[in-house]
């Protein structure tokens, strides 16, 4: 069974089997996320580019895998806490909050649960996420468990995302930006082109806006520098 909060305070209880995206419309996080002075764990709201409202955290590990659907083109919708699962487990009646549910462009729904790597040896921790896996990916859905990702790619990110929403930089800068730039181009190149007679650091958020478009890539495995190639996606 899962059981979905809505916006309002209500709740319904839908089967499993008969669970389909639909039923997260105009949903709510199961838990409300509070900070108090002193809590063991961080959590907070993000305003998030591709749901253009704000989604729940509860630490920085859940936050940075956050930032990273965030910045994924591949992920077109995001509900943290999604509902509450409830399954009889052998002779147990368990329960369980995923973190999040992605909502990919291929159609298909990602169910994932964000836990530190060293808590993963835990086997009590390993099991209570094993269960929720199997009966998401019968369902045929897709199950992940997230424990990290590389510092450097994070850390890019973590820049980009300053980028990340409308009007931030204007629209006519990214669009002459986005003319300007030639496929191959290094950073500093297209900044020196873009930038004219002004400063060169001037030329630099369109470039950025554009790289958290996903209409230009680089190697994100490497810090951005003006040696960063840049490839044109769109």
């Amino acid at each position: 069974m899962a059981s979905i909060r809505h916006e309002g305070g209500s709740m319904r209880e839908v089967p499993f089997s008969e669970l389909r995206l639909a039923d997260f419309t105009e949903s709510a996080p199961w838990r409300q996320v509070r900070s108090v002075h002193g809590q063991a764990h961080y959590s907070g709201s993000y305003a998030s580019a591709t749901t253009g409202g704000h989604v729940v955290y509860e630490s920085r590990l859940e936050l940075a895998r956050l930032l990273l659907a965030d910045f994924d083109p591949a992920v077109r919708g995001i509900f943290a806490q999604p509902c509450r699962l409830v399954a009889r487990i052998g002779d147990r009646v368990r329960r369980h909050v995923p973190d999040f549910l992605l909502v990919m462009g291929s159609g298909t729904v990602r169910v994932v649960n964000v836990k530190p790597a060293v808590r993963l040896q835990d086997p009590k921790i390993a099991e209570a996420l094993e269960w929720p896996g199997r009966l998401v990916e019968r369902h045929g859905w897709e199950y992940e468990i997230w424990s990290g990702a590389d510092r450097v790619l994070l850390e890019n990110v973590r820049f980009l995302a300053a980028y990340r929403r409308p009007g931030i930089v204007p629209e006519s800068d990214v669009e002459d930006a986005w003319q300007q730039v030639a496929d191959g181009d290094p950073m500093a190149v297209a900044e020196r082109r873009l930038a004219g007679d002004r400063p060169v650091h001037e030329a630099r958020p369109p470039l950025m806006a554009l790289l958290w478009s996903g209409r230009l890539t680089t190697d994100l495995s490497r810090p951005l520098s003006g040696e960063s190639v840049l490839r044109r996606c769109a």
